[in-house]
């Protein structure tokens, strides 16, 4: 007689909003295409309030606290099962407390391990494959990351409940890991289903689950062409920056003025001496003003990127460039 008692205990897999949506779209998919059922509702009515009513034809909806549901699905072979847990918004107040509950809820499943997905904004461009980082909370969860090829987060943060839930299992004894897709900078608030896909893919080797991701190409081809308008846009922003126009204007694109700018950077190879080129005096001050606007507001990076380039400098700032967005989320 074969003996199909499954020993393998669930892993949880939680998400919530974040950069990119990595998180959402994966958790998403794996809901969708394992076919998973309802497993209940956590409600945590302390954690939120009403923040906006929805309208529609003009009658104003009750208002709704946002939902955190529970996904079960039982692996018709002899793995494990796996437990999704998607948040329609994260907690206002109490977020650790909020983790506590959730995994206290998850543990009474039987979970045992925990996965959560987020992004990582790099200078990836749009036709690239996203890389995918990892962080773990014990050495048997980095060694899972090592096994799979995934590289470690070797610093930084990782933003909202995405991260803060395996804080949370720390405390907890329930160990965990993060995936974290690779996503253009400038496109945090775009979904991004290329870089759900490469955190899935490597998801699936390391939970020994075979899920087949073809279902995500269609949306991968048709936000790979959104991400590269993008792209184009801010490049043309960026250069009318440098012109001194008004991005917003619909006028012709004034011919490149940039001989001068062009002599800074060439005298700025003289200025540090042989093999170490860098920018002149002002013109490093006017990157450092650059920075200083990219910091306080985001859509700033790309103008900066554009002028580091066109210097041929981006390397020597590249460190710099990308802790503005060392936040992963």
């Amino acid at each position: 007689m074969v003996n199909n008692t499954k020993t393998l205990k669930p892993w949880l897999i939680a998400a919530w909003p974040g950069m990119g949506n990595v998180a959402v779209v994966a958790a998403g998919y794996l809901v969708q295409q394992l076919q998973m059922e309802p497993a209940g509702e956590l409600a945590s009515p302390d954690h939120f309030d009403v923040q906006h009513v929805e309208v529609r034809r003009g009658m104003i909806a009750p208002p709704r606290l946002p939902r955190g549901l529970f996904f079960r699905w039982k692996n018709p072979g002899p793995g494990r099962d796996l437990i999704v847990f998607l948040g329609e918004a994260q907690p206002g107040a109490g977020t650790y407390g909020y983790a506590h509950e959730l995994l206290g809820r998850a543990v009474e499943m039987g979970a045992e391990r925990m996965v959560t997905f987020a992004s990582m904004s790099t200078a990836l461009h749009p036709t690239g494959d996203p890389r995918v980082f990892g962080a773990a909370t014990g050495e048997t969860t980095l060694a899972d990351l090592k096994r799979a090829e995934v590289q470690p987060l070797e610093e930084g943060q990782i933003g909202g409940l995405n991260g803060v839930l395996l804080g949370a299992g720390i405390d907890c004894g329930v160990p965990g890991l993060c995936l974290l897709g690779e996503i253009p900078f400038y496109a945090g608030g775009v979904p991004n289903p290329k870089a759900a896909r490469a955190v899935l893919s490597v998801f699936s080797v390391i939970a020994g689950i075979d899920i087949s991701l073809d279902g995500l190409a269609p949306h991968i081809a048709a936000m790979d062409r959104v991400l590269l308008e993008i792209l184009e846009k801010a490049k043309h922003a960026a250069e009318q920056q440098r012109e001194g126009q008004d991005p917003d204007e619909e006028s012709e694109l004034k011919p490149e003025r940039a001989p001068e700018r062009d002599e800074a950077a060439a005298e700025s190879s003289e200025d540090e001496g042989p093999g170490q080129p860098g920018p002149d005096y002002t013109t490093r001050e006017r990157i450092e003003r650059m920075f200083e606007e990219a910091r306080r507001d985001r859509s700033k990076a790309m103008p900066l990127k554009e002028e580091l380039d066109r210097l041929t400098v981006f390397k020597q700032y590249e460190d710099r460039f990308l802790d503005l967005f060392k936040r992963a989320g």
